[in-house]
């Protein structure tokens, strides 16, 4: 981008006007007081309007506590008048970098900028006497004027052998930093104070502005929108005291201070874990130092996972990033519907053993509690370290992935449309075993491996098989896509009202309604409402166990069983919704009503779907956020926000503000970094090797691709007319209120909730 330079190119910028900006001379103990008469008679003949501050001079000043300089704030309290040349040699500072500090604070209220010239060391190596001089001191050197093979235009001459400078002194006896000479004599125009700011050396942004620049940045503003705004807050774009050219260059120092992704994002996490103390992550090199794999999650994260950690879905994006390494996520879904994530990781391959190490690091993040299903895309790899590290827990394959699988093997889209319905329909086993032989022989692909090898691992994908076993919707993996970050709103939208009741039978609904979230209330409502078409067919009593036989209305041969224990108050139905979704079926609610029970028994309540599901780990474990922190912190916000209406509308209060704020946040920042210091050997954390992209010399096909769906992969049509989006997208609940009458379908289980009417 041009008009931005690195801090090379800014080096090599000044680079002709600097050769000669600082020397240094080493002289011994004994000849010390002989090179001051030396220095004084070297410099005699330049020397014309300057004044030489003597030792005898100095010393008077000694005891003026007036003119003691020990801090930049000093500095910023001193008032440079126009004849403040006569008692400049009566400060003393002490520091040598304070002593150039208020030569720059002088130079830059007169039109000018200084620099540091020709230091004296003794022979211990210590400095005992500076020179600041005019930045235009001196010349350009001849080399310079003669360089062949110059591409650019030389640069604006600058150097006019300026005399003005200050040099500055310490005395042992004060143990501070004198002024030995000032000549305030320069050979050039001056500039206009609003304009020495633009100087170089001037150029310099503040760390509140640095921090606002960075934060805005982050948010997605735009570098010259950021500078309109600085300027803005400064009261115009000649207050500033830089350009965006210094906020480019502000912003690539910043990002090279860390070497490198793998160190930069490891600092990040520390960064993070200082403010999340839960927060576990865990990185993997290899024996050169190499970042290999990377595991973290956060505390929220862990606080979901204890309350939706049953089911978790696990699936790796395709390499998109340029180191190739994919990038993992375990999500689940909260009693909002919604999906939440539970920890990501980037890893270096999709070997058994990388997947066993990742899947280790979420049950050690996770304080070791098992889900009890997981979904995968079932490669062979993640399938070896579910079976190693969770040897117990249910696992099913993606139908995103199948479908998919589907397309690409068998390439016709009548057979991937009817395996889709042979995945998703609810029917008996025997029944699903004829529609498989039937479709098959259909398409002739009897000997295929894909269709050979699906059917010996149907127990993994067909509802038939997976009937009762809770998934609490999920079907895909394909929720990782599309995550929730409202969940407070969701929050907020289960409390804040009751939902019309629109059923008959309004005290179960109106219990329904203040025990679950709204969106899971929205989804039970309907079974109540197939409720009212049930009928009772037959009442079975037995000493421990009464059986209830339910048809719906006009289909006696259409029948469930729902067994009920009264001691107990356990009810089951044959249609196992309640153990696949953890929600009471139409058929439970039929016994209900018929019993006259006017609440859902506590056995047909699963506390993940519940309003109040957070409340258990309101507990004394200290494993939630202090809520003293939160008040305090939100009435800090509501102080600051008085502050700032107040110091905003005059300049001076807000920079005073400004700097206040900054100090404060400063101060306390690196109290907490010296309290927790990082212990990942972020600084041994190397890159891993970028992966070239293919092609680019190698000719283009004249051959027109036709447009690909990347959901299901077929031609024709794309993502957003694809068929089976929305049922993909929809993992959860979605559909089951319809219901079906089709006669294949079994009766001892009805669909699943996310499958077609």
């Amino acid at each position: 981008m041009s008009g931005i330079f690195t801090d090379t190119e800014m080096n090599e910028q000044y680079q002709e006007d600097d050769d000669f900006n600082q020397q240094e001379e080493l002289v011994t103990d004994q000849d010390m007081m002989d090179e001051q008469n030396e220095f004084e008679q070297d410099f005699r003949d330049i020397i014309i309007e300057g004044a030489f501050f003597s030792e005898s001079d100095t010393s008077d000043y000694i005891v003026e506590a007036a003119y003691a300089v020990d801090s930049v704030q000093d500095i910023t309290s001193v008032k440079f008048s126009e004849n403040f040349a006569e008692e400049i040699g009566k400060y003393h500072f002490s520091t040598l970098q304070l002593a150039f500090d208020f030569y720059m604070k002088y130079s830059k209220s007169k039109g000018f900028s200084a620099r540091k010239s020709k230091t004296f060391k003794n022979s211990s190596g210590d400095i005992y006497r500076q020179l600041f001089v005019c930045h235009r001191q001196g010349f350009r050197m001849e080399k310079y004027y003669t360089m062949e093979k110059r591409k650019k235009e030389p640069r604006l001459e600058t150097r006019t052998g300026c005399e003005a400078r200050m040099d500055v002194k310490f005395v042992p006896e004060s143990g501070r930093w004198h002024i030995f000479y000032f000549s305030d004599e320069h050979n050039h125009d001056l500039l206009d104070t609003q304009f020495s700011a633009m100087l170089p050396a001037h150029r310099k942004m503040s760390e509140a502005d640095i921090m606002q620049m960075m934060n805005m940045l982050k948010s997605g503003i735009s570098t010259s929108q950021i500078f309109s705004l600085l300027a803005s807050q400064a009261g115009g774009y000649e207050f500033v005291g830089y350009g965006p050219r210094d906020m480019y260059n502000k912003i690539a120092r910043e990002r090279r201070q860390i070497p490198g992704d793998a160190a930069r994002v490891l600092k990040k996490l520390e960064g993070m874990r200082l403010k999340d103390p839960q927060l576990y992550f865990k990185a993997c090199h290899d024996s050169r130092g190499l970042l290999r794999n990377l595991f973290w999650s956060d505390g929220i994260s862990q606080l979901d996972y204890r309350l939706f950690g049953d089911v978790i879905a696990f699936d790796a994006t395709y390499k998109k990033n340029k180191y190739s390494f994919p990038l993992v996520i375990f999500s689940g879904v909260n009693h909002h519907n919604q999906t939440t994530v539970f920890a990501a990781a980037l890893i270096a391959d999709e070997t058994t053993d990388t997947y066993v190490w990742l899947l280790r690091q979420l049950m050690f993040a996770m304080r070791g509690k098992t889900p009890t299903s997981i979904i995968t895309d079932g490669a062979m790899a993640i399938r070896n370290a579910v079976r190693d590290v969770f040897p117990e827990v249910r696992h099913r394959l993606c139908a995103w992935h199948l479908i998919r699988n589907a397309t690409s093997n068998v390439g016709n889209p009548s057979f991937t449309s009817k395996f889709r319905k042979i995945m998703t329909g609810d029917y008996e086993i025997p029944v699903f075993k004829r529609k498989w032989v039937q479709l098959i022989e259909e398409f002739g692909i009897e000997d295929k491996p894909w269709v050979i090898n699906m059917y010996e691992e149907k127990h993994m994908w067909a509802t038939a098989y997976l009937r009762g076993k809770f998934f609490a919707g999920f079907r895909t993996t394909s929720r990782c896509e599309g995550l929730h970050s409202v969940v407070g709103s969701a929050d907020y939208e289960s409390t804040r009202g009751v939902p019309v009741m629109q059923t008959c039978i309004e005290l179960l609904e109106r219990y329904a309604a203040e025990l679950y979230t709204h969106e899971i209330f929205l989804f039970f409502r309907p079974f109540l409402s197939r409720a009212g078409s049930m009928r009772v067919l037959n009442i079975d009593n037995n000493d421990d166990c009464i059986k209830y036989i339910v048809c719906k209305h006009g289909r006696p041969d259409f029948t469930w069983t729902v067994d009920f224990r009264q001691e107990e108050m356990i009810f089951m139905c044959t249609c196992l919704r309640m153990e696949s979704f953890g929600i009471p079926c139409e058929h439970i609610v039929k016994v209900l009503v018929d019993r006259d029970i006017r609440e859902i028994p506590r056995s047909l309540v699963l506390d993940r779907w519940t309003k109040k599901v957070k409340s258990a780990l309101n507990d004394p474990s200290g494993f939630t956020r202090d809520a003293v922190v939160i008040s305090r912190q939100s009435a800090l916000v509501e102080f600051s926000k008085q502050l700032a209406a107040v110091a905003a509308k005059v300049p001076e209060r807000y920079e005073e503000t400004r700097d206040l704020i900054m100090g404060l946040y400063s101060s306390y920042k690196a109290a907490d970094e010296g309290d927790n210091q990082p212990h990942s050997g972020v600084a041994r954390s190397i890159n891993p090797y970028v992966h070239p992209t293919t092609g680019g010399s190698e000719q283009p096909s004249k051959r027109k691709k036709r447009q690909r769906c990347s959901v299901c992969q077929m031609e024709g049509h794309k993502k957003t007319t694809c068929p089976w989006q929305k049922d993909i997208d929809n993992n959860v609940l979605e559909n089951e209120a319809i219901g079906s009458d089709d006669g294949d379908m079994c009766t001892e289980a009805t669909a699943e909730l996310d499958s077609d009417s």
